[in-house]
């Protein structure tokens, strides 16, 4: 139980059904489609489109998604890949013949596909309850007649400013005489209520083909884009098998490559060999284990990871236990490696969902445009913002995760799944671009070996090992710092939150639902 003295929130706890988002709206849209007869992929996606309006920053209907999700509470996890793939022309020798050395951060070179919106379709026509057209009602309202910009909104809308004023239709739909908007202002976006009311009407026809699809593709061709029609008609997402580890008789389900949840996986293999809950949660042993099992973790993705055949013999030997035992042995509990090349990482901006309805049906979440403002590219016509998913291909024809034509890059959005005794327990996700895998694992140990509950395990502090040094928030105490230190590491003051997150947990024997939303975000849980 927390500390009432201390500043704080307490989990939300229901009966009937509970969704969790990083935004009040959002929450709120979902428990309505809940209330409404509306099962739980209904109110994620709901919630999502919402999101796509009122954190513009952080997703949008330009982007990707991917899901777990578990019908009935049972722990057959269904895998949707969301994911858009580069475009037909984009190759490694097509972007060199321009002068170009790797694929840009941002502009049309940056662009993939953006699958949300197939994804979402699909999601619906398979397994909601609503149509297409109840899901979106909402975030066409806010679209149309406006939201107030919430405080972390505004928080990093203002990091965006320079890179939306590069971009013209950018800068007249998301500044304001030259300025970010700020917490209390009120923004509309009629161009983007327009593409969401063609969409809810026509279903994907209405984004991938037809006036919203040419605007698209006219935009990015003017840009120097390789991007044709026929890369956005051909968009589809895919089932897919979920990829998993067993973790202190708990079952923990990630998205296959091209997603990097596997690195969370590789993860907990190596921290299961020893016994954390013989440590204080903060105590710097604890933290020291974590960062050293990511670092290697990291390497092994940023060498292995890619758009990977399901039958890759790299999915098993990632995930067998020998390897992680080898990799366990490479870390010293008294002083930090190093000789581990650095690895390059960089944040994002994401929406993660969690919902379970009265029916048990639970579903994880995430969508995304990558970057804050995605490419930093706005179709005008459409107030549509494309996702710079593509920047994460690399320009090495050898690597598993080189460019080429129509294929999917390396992801960082990744959904979790807890199951255990063949039930659901936990959609959980953790927010933040590369940070995510390391996210996961200590919101789950935080759980899973300190006993915490899904709120307390989200508050935690967190660090993270990057460019050179461990970034830490501010609620890592200055003790553990110092020890941290004396094991050979540099800690520096993380210079923002590190990401977000939501969990819903499903106490089965009691019949209850436990939610919980991250106080680096405006989120929050709530259900009935």
């Amino acid at each position: 139980m927390r500390d009432f003295q201390l500043p704080g929130r307490s989990p939300v706890r229901t009966t009937g059904a509970m969704a969790a988002t990083s935004h009040p709206l959002s929450t709120q849209a979902a428990v309505e489609m809940l209330r409404a007869g509306g099962n739980a992929v209904d109110a994620a996606v709901c919630a999502s489109a919402v999101q796509a309006v009122v954190e513009p920053q952080s997703t949008g209907i330009g982007g990707d998604c991917f899901v777990l999700y578990c019908p009935g509470g049972l722990d057959e996890v269904i895998a949707l890949n969301g994911s858009g793939r580069a475009p037909a022309a984009a190759s490694i020798d097509r972007f060199r013949s321009m002068g170009m050395a790797e694929v840009p951060t941002h502009g049309p070179h940056s662009v993939s596909i953006p699958g949300a919106i197939d994804a979402w379709d699909r999601l619906i026509r398979d397994r909601g309850r609503k149509t297409l057209a109840d899901v979106l009602a909402p975030a066409i309202h806010y679209a149309e007649k406006g939201y107030v910009v919430h405080d972390r909104v505004a928080f990093d809308w203002q990091a965006a400013k320079v890179l939306l004023e590069q971009d013209e239709h950018s800068a007249a739909i998301f500044l304001r005489n030259g300025r970010a908007l700020e917490a209390g202002d009120i923004h509309v976006q009629p161009a983007l209520a327009a593409t969401l009311q063609r969409v809810a009407e026509r279903g994907r026809k209405g984004f991938y083909e037809g006036p919203v699809a040419e605007a698209m593709v006219a935009r990015l061709q003017e840009l120097g884009g390789l991007h044709s029609l026929a890369d956005f008609a051909a968009t589809s997402c895919d089932y897919v098998s979920s990829v998993s580890v067993d973790y202190r008789g708990y079952r923990v389900h990630q998205m296959p490559p091209n997603n990097q949840g596997l690195t969370a996986l590789l993860m907990l293999n190596i921290v299961a060999q020893d016994d954390l809950s013989s440590v204080d949660p903060n105590d710097a042993r604890r933290f020291h284990l974590e960062l050293e099992a990511a670092r290697l973790a990291y390497r092994e993705r940023d060498n292995r990871l890619g758009d990977l055949d399901p039958s890759s013999p790299v999915i098993e030997s990632l995930l067998s236990k020998g390897h992680a035992a080898r990799l366990r042995q490479k870390i010293c509990m008294n002083r930090a490696m190093t000789d581990l090349p650095e690895v390059k990482l960089r944040r994002s901006d994401t929406v993660y969902i969690s919902v379970v309805d009265e029916d048990r049906n639970a579903i994880s979440f995430i969508n995304s445009t990558y970057d804050s403002f995605g490419s930093g590219i706005t179709c005008p016509s459409t107030g549509i913002v494309l996702q710079n998913r593509a920047s994460s291909f690399r320009m090495d024809p050898n690597h598993t995760n080189a460019l080429a034509p129509g294929k999917r890059p390396m992801h960082t959005i990744m959904p979790g799944m807890l199951t255990r005794n063949g039930r659901a327990v936990m959609p959980f996700g953790v927010m933040g671009g590369d940070f995510q895998p390391m996210g996961h694992v200590h919101f789950l140990t935080n759980i899973l070996d300190f006993g915490m509950d899904v709120q307390a395990a989200l508050d935690s502090p967190r660090l993270f090992h990057t460019q050179g040094s461990i970034k830490a928030e501010r609620g890592l105490s200055d003790a553990t710092a110092r020890e941290l230190q004396a094991l050979g590491h540099k800690v520096e003051e993380a210079p923002e939150p590190f990401g977000g997150g939501q969990a819903v947990w499903i106490d089965w024997e009691m019949g209850t639902l436990t939610g919980a939303s991250d106080h680096r975000k405006d989120g929050m849980a709530s259900g009935y």
